[in-house]
C-alpha cells in the first residue's frame, strides 16, 4: 500500500542539557530512535534520519548528513524534506521517544493539499518538531536559510499551517526528554 509519507527523525542537536546524544539513550531498554522508528514504520514508506553522527547507521535506515551548519532545526527540516521522495513527511525530533499512532493519527486526519504543516499546540506552545509537513513548503525553508533565519517558529508562521490542540494523552507523548531528570521521570511513567 502506498502511503505517500516519509518519516524524518531529526538527530543533529548538540544535546547540551543531557550531556550525551539523546537519540541513543534508552527508554524501557530501547533507544529513543528505535522507539520512534518502531512507531513510524507502519505509517510511512521510508524513514530518514538527519544526522552527521554515523552512530545512527546502526538503525538500518537511510541517514543523511545535515550539511548546513549552525541553522538548527530549520536546516534539518529542510534537509529532510529535500531528501524525501513523498509529498508528506512526519518530522520527529529524536528526543521525543514516546510518540506513537495516537500522536500521528490526528495529524493525518488533517492531511490535505491545503496545509504546509499540521502541528499540535500544548500549553500555548506549538510542536513543529512533531508535525506533518508537505513538501511544497521547501521553497519557504530555502528562502529562510538564504536570509539566515534560524528560528523554526518564525518559518512556520510563513507557512499555511494547521494547529490542533493536543489532548492530555497526546501531551504526555509529545514530551521532549532533554535532561537526566526528564529521562528519570519518563522511565517511571
Amino acid at each position: 500500500m502506498q502511503k505517500n509519507i516519509t518519516g524524518i527523525i531529526l538527530a543533529g542537536g548538540k544535546s547540551s542539557r543531557m550531556g550525551v546524544d539523546k537519540g541513543t539513550l534508552l527508554l524501557n531498554n530501547i533507544t529513543f530512535t528505535q522507539h520512534i522508528i518502531n512507531n513510524l514504520s507502519p505509517l510511512v514508506d521510508e524513514i530518514i534520519i538527519v544526522s552527521n553522527n554515523e552512530n545512527y547507521d546502526q538503525f538500518g535506515v537511510k541517514r543523511i548528513p545535515d550539511n548546513i551548519k549552525d541553522y538548527g532545526p530549520v536546516a534539518a527540516v529542510y534537509t529532510g524534506l529535500k531528501a524525501s521522495k513523498t509529498d508528506y513527511s512526519f518530522i520527529v525530533s529524536c528526543d521525543c521517544p514516546k510518540v506513537d499512532f495516537t500522536v500521528f493519527k490526528p495529524l493525518l486526519e488533517h492531511r490535505n493539499n491545503k496545509f504546509d504543516i499540521v502541528q499540535y499546540v500544548q500549553n500555548t506552545r506549538t510542536t513543529p518538531l512533531t508535525a506533518l509537513y508537505h513538501k511544497k513548503c521547501l521553497p519557504i525553508f530555502k528562502l529562510a536559510l538564504k536570509n539566515k533565519i534560524q528560528k523554526l517558529r518564525f518559518v512556520i508562521k510563513q507557512l499555511d499551517h494547521k494547529t490542533i490542540p493536543a489532548t492530555d494523552e497526546i501531551k504526555c507523548k509529545l514530551a521532549n526528554i532533554n535532561t537526566p531528570k526528564d529521562l528519570e521521570k519518563h522511565n517511571i511513567c
